[in-house]
C-alpha cells in the first residue's frame, strides 16, 4: 500500500510543481495509472480491456462536437449574441450556469460540457473570468449530472448498486444540489466580469484546425484511459481503509475525487446495507470535490482540454470554491 500512497501524493502534487508534468499530464496520469494498477495486482487483460473501451464514448463525443463546432461555428455564435443582448451578461452567465447544471441530469455531463465549451469560445472575457466561468458551469454540471442514472457513469452505478428507481437521486440529494446549482450560478454574476459591447457580447474565437481536433481528441482518450487503470488501481486501497467509516469521515475522505474517478469510488464505497444518511454523504462528497481539479470530472477534462486550461489554473480557483462548497454543506448534513 506505500507504493499506492506515494502515486496518490505524485498525482496530487507532481502536476502544479512540474512544468513537465503540467504541460504532459495526459500522459502522466496514464503512466501512474498502470503503475497504481500494477502495484494493486489488477493490470490484467480484462482491466486493459475495460480501459481501451471506456474513452471511446467521450472520445467520440469531443471529436464530433470538434468537427460540428467548426462546420456550424457561426450559426452557433449568433445563437449565443442573440441570447446575450437579450440579457444583460451577468443574467447571461448565471442562466447558462443554472441551466447546463439542471440539462445535464437528462442530456448528460459530456454534452452539456461539450455546449459550456462552444459558449465560452464565443464570449470575450478576460483569461481570469473564462477559468471562473468554466469552472463554476463544471461544478454546476457535475452536481446535476448526478439527478439521474443518465446524467453521468456515477449515477448510474448507485442506482444499480442500490436497484432503486430513475427518481431516487433527486429525491435523496435534489434538496441539496439544486440550491448549489442556483448558487453557482449567482457565483457567476458576481465573479465573471464581462466585456461588454453596444450589440451585446461579441466573438473573439479563432477556428480550429482538423489536427488540432484530432489531437485533443487522443489526449481525451489517453486521459480517460489513464483515469480507468488509476481508479481500479486503487480500488483495493479503498476497500481496506475506506469501506465501512462513518459518514463524517467519508464525505471528507472522498475529496480523493478531485484526482480519482467518482463512479469508481462510487462502485466501490456504495453499499445497499448502508443507511439513507451515509449514501447521501458518500454522494455529495463525491459530486461536490469532483470540480476541484481538472481529473475530477468528465466535464473538467473536456473543458480544460478545448480551453488550454491548465492544473494550476483550475486548481486555483477550483480549490477554494470546492472547500468552501464542502464545509458549507458539512455544516448543513452533520451539524444541524
Amino acid at each position: 500500500m506505500i507504493g499506492l500512497v506515494v502515486i496518490l501524493l505524485m498525482v496530487l502534487l507532481f502536476p502544479f510543481t512540474v512544468k513537465m508534468v503540467e504541460h504532459n499530464l495526459e500522459i502522466f496520469l496514464f503512466i501512474m495509472g498502470i503503475a497504481a494498477a500494477a502495484i494493486s495486482g489488477v493490470l490484467d487483460q480484462l482491466l486493459i480491456e475495460k480501459a481501451l473501451v471506456d474513452p471511446i464514448i467521450i472520445t467520440i463525443a469531443v471529436f464530433v462536437a470538434g468537427i460540428l463546432t467548426k462546420w456550424f461555428q457561426k450559426p452557433m455564435e449568433k445563437s449565443i449574441l442573440w441570447g446575450s443582448r437579450i440579457l444583460t451578461p451577468r443574467i447571461f452567465f448565471a442562466l447558462t450556469v443554472v441551466i447546463l447544471g439542471l440539462a445535464s441530469s437528462i442530456i448528460t455531463a459530456i454534452i452539456a460540457a461539450i455546449i459550456l465549451v462552444i459558449i465560452v469560445n464565443v464570449l470575450p472575457l478576460d483569461r481570469q473570468s473564462e477559468i471562473r466561468f468554466t469552472v463554476l458551469a463544471c461544478f454546476s454540471i457535475g452536481l446535476g449530472a448526478a439527478l439521474t442514472p443518465i446524467g453521468e457513469p456515477l449515477a448510474t452505478i448507485t442506482i444499480s448498486k442500490l436497484n432503486e428507481d430513475f427518481f431516487y437521486l433527486l429525491q435523496l440529494i435534489g434538496a441539496e444540489v439544486l440550491p448549489a446549482i442556483i448558487i453557482f450560478g449567482i457565483l457567476s454574476m458576481i465573479l465573471v466580469n464581462p466585456h461588454e459591447a453596444k450589440n451585446g457580447l461579441k466573438s473573439v474565437t479563432k477556428s480550429e484546425s482538423y489536427n488540432e481536433i484530432i489531437v485533443r481528441s487522443l489526449k481525451i482518450y489517453l486521459f480517460v484511459m489513464g483515469l480507468t487503470f488509476l481508479g481500479q488501481g486503487f480500488e483495493p486501497f479503498i476497500n481496506e481503509y475506506v469501506i465501512g467509516l462513518s459518514p463524517t469521515l467519508l464525505y471528507w475522505i472522498n475529496m480523493i475525487s478531485a484526482i480519482l474517478d467518482n463512479a469508481t469510488l462510487a462502485a466501490a464505497e456504495i453499499s445497499p446495507a448502508m443507511d439513507r444518511e451515509t449514501i447521501q454523504a458518500v454522494l455529495l462528497g463525491l459530486i461536490i470535490s469532483g470540480g476541484m481539479l481538472i481529473p475530477g470530472n468528465i466535464p473538467n477534462i473536456i473543458s480544460a482540454g478545448k480551453l488550454n486550461i491548465t492544473s494550476k489554473e483550475w486548481a486555483a480557483f477550483g480549490v477554494p470554491v470546492g472547500l468552501a462548497t464542502m464545509f458549507f454543506y458539512y455544516i448543513v448534513l452533520f451539524v444541524f
